[in-house]
């Protein structure tokens, strides 16, 4: 999964330049289709199962988030990264089991997938207690469908563990973390304009209570330009940037 931290190869190298300058013309143009300013959109980097030296590639190329969904993996990448002198700001994207908060927290800078009232209380405890010198940033990850089975929040439940309203209001009052804004991923089967337009009514409604909720995380490789269509602020990018991805071992 990841390799001991050396250098990519230049061959490596100019293939995620392209990859990456590929990825930039789509944003770009998807920002002016939706009369938006390019800079309203950063782009995370999904280096999930590609080698440390992929991630200190693209922070060469000027990437500066980067986002991994498993702890085992994304722990040790960090620790390699930061060996070779690279710093980006790491989003843990994947689910999140309550036993694998403290390790999250050494290297995340945002967890985008809190999804009930007790990993906010989980991740809030731990942040208060290990000493970080900055909040948390947090994202609510948010079930468009409301099938709670594929992971998030499920919007307009009165349910008090896992309804939207409650989780964000356990995140929000939680020491040591910053509600951020709101993660989801297009449900399979939905065509993904439906999918992140009722995804930007969510958005919208949270923050009446929540205004400094302005972060949405939507769109991957295949349906970036449909997110940005809608509102997304962070795009979560990895196969179109870095080619076809590993098998994890």
């Amino acid at each position: 999964m990841t390799d001991s931290g050396d250098l990519a190869s230049p061959d490596r190298r100019a293939e995620i330049a392209a990859g990456l300058a590929r990825v930039h013309a789509r944003i770009t143009d998807a920002c002016a289709a939706a009369g938006r300013n390019r800079a309203e959109v950063t782009m995370i980097a999904v280096t999930k199962t590609y080698p440390a030296s992929d991630v200190v590639a693209l922070a060469g190329l000027g990437v500066t988030d980067m986002g991994e969904n498993r702890d085992q993996e994304a722990a040790a990448k960090a620790t390699q990264v930061a060996a070779a002198g690279a710093t980006p700001r790491w989003h843990f994207v994947g689910r999140l089991q309550r036993n694998k908060v403290k390790s999250v927290l050494r290297y995340a800078d945002v967890v985008q997938s809190v999804d009930s009232v007790r990993l906010a209380s989980a991740l809030g405890t731990a942040a208060t207690s290990g000493g970080r010198d900055r909040p948390l940033d947090v994202l609510v990850q948010v079930s468009i469908d409301a099938d709670p089975a594929r992971g998030g929040a499920v919007p307009d439940s009165a349910d008090p563990e896992v309804g939207l309203a409650p989780v964000a209001e356990a995140v929000a009052a939680a020491g040591g973390l910053r509600l951020a804004g709101l993660m989801a991923v297009a449900p399979l089967g939905w065509e993904p304009a439906r999918a992140f337009a009722r995804l930007a009514g969510i958005a919208a409604a949270l923050r009446v209570d929540h205004p400094q909720a302005t972060a949405l995380s939507a769109g991957m490789s295949g349906d970036l330009e449909a997110a940005i269509a809608h509102g997304a602020t962070h795009v979560r990018v990895g196969s179109a940037l870095l080619g076809m991805r590993p098998t994890l071992g």
